[in-house]
Formats: structure tokens, sequence, C-alpha cells
């Protein structure tokens, strides 16, 4: 693979739980030019310190710059490049499918097919929850576009490293 090659790199990020510090991470990918696909913070089992997940599609070069300015970031505690083949990564999506009497029923048997669940009924439509890999989101969204999309919302991904091996520092 040559270094130039873009791909998708999935960095887990600890961070001090601090005013701004979602502004500085934006901040450094946005004054560099860096392609951030998501990123999602949310608190850790650990109070006082968060978890970013970010996605970027990035040469080799480029994701070890990242880490390396993520590093620099003062709240910054500890990054971690996550590998495809061994790490859980999700993300949940809604979306309002037209459903009526005459197609309600095929509607949910979709759904059923990719283990998502119908959250809300209404005379015309469903709304629908999914969570899963890209690949899945992707498919339902192409079994359920015959029926008519007619909104569509999905988050960013979460992810963590399989096996026993944390990422965050060992409670005291």
């Amino acid at each position: 693979m040559a270094q130039n090659d873009v791909n998708r790199h999935t960095l887990s990020v600890l961070v001090e739980d601090i005013e701004s510090i979602l502004a500085r991470v934006v901040g450094m990918f946005s004054r560099r030019g860096y392609s951030l696909v998501s990123l999602v913070s949310a608190h850790t089992e650990t109070p006082g310190i968060n978890r970013l997940t970010i996605v970027v599609d990035a040469s080799e070069v480029i994701i070890e710059q990242v880490t390396k300015q993520l590093n620099k970031l003062v709240p910054v505690i500890k990054v971690v490049e996550l590998k495809e083949d061994s790490t859980v990564a999700r993300a949940i999506m809604l979306v309002k499918v037209s459903a009526d009497n005459s197609n309600r029923a095929q509607v949910v048997d979709a759904v059923n097919i990719f283990r998502a669940r119908v959250v809300d009924v209404a005379k015309e439509s469903v709304v629908v929850e999914a969570t899963g890999t890209p690949g899945k989101l992707a498919a339902l969204i192409e079994v359920l576009e015959p029926f008519g999309i007619r909104e569509l919302v999905q988050s960013g991904h979460v992810a963590l490293g399989r096996g026993p091996k944390a990422t965050a520092p060992k409670k005291k």
C-alpha cells in the first residue's frame, strides 16, 4: 500500500471532561484540513474522563500526524487507533419510512430481517431504529428506499477494542 492511499481510521481518544475540548479537537482538524468523518463524545466509566471516537479518512502519514497533534492537546490523556479486525463499532440510525395500511406489514417484515425495530407508528409512516455497522445500515436503507424514505439521521460511530485490554487507565 502506498503512503498516499486514503483509508478509514477509527481513533479512540481519552480526554479530560473540560469545557471546549471538542472545539479544540475540531479546530485542530479544521486548521490542518484533515477529513473528519465523524466525532462522538461520551462519558466513560471513569468520572471526569470522556472518550472521543473519531473516524477519519486519511493516509497512514496523515493519521500519524493526526495522532501526534491530538497527543499535543493538554487535556488529551491517550490516543489509540482501533483496527477494524479487533474492534467492535456501531452507529445508530433513525429512519422515517412511508407506510400505510397497504404496505406497513412489508415494511415491518423488512425491519425485522435487519433486527431493527419500529419505534413509532403514524397513519402514513413508521420510524425505524437500527444499530449496526455501516454496511448493515446501508443495506437496510437500500431495502427501505422503495417504500419511500421521508427522513433519516445517523449517528457517528462508537467503538471499543475487542478482548480484555482497556484503553482507559486502571481505576485505583
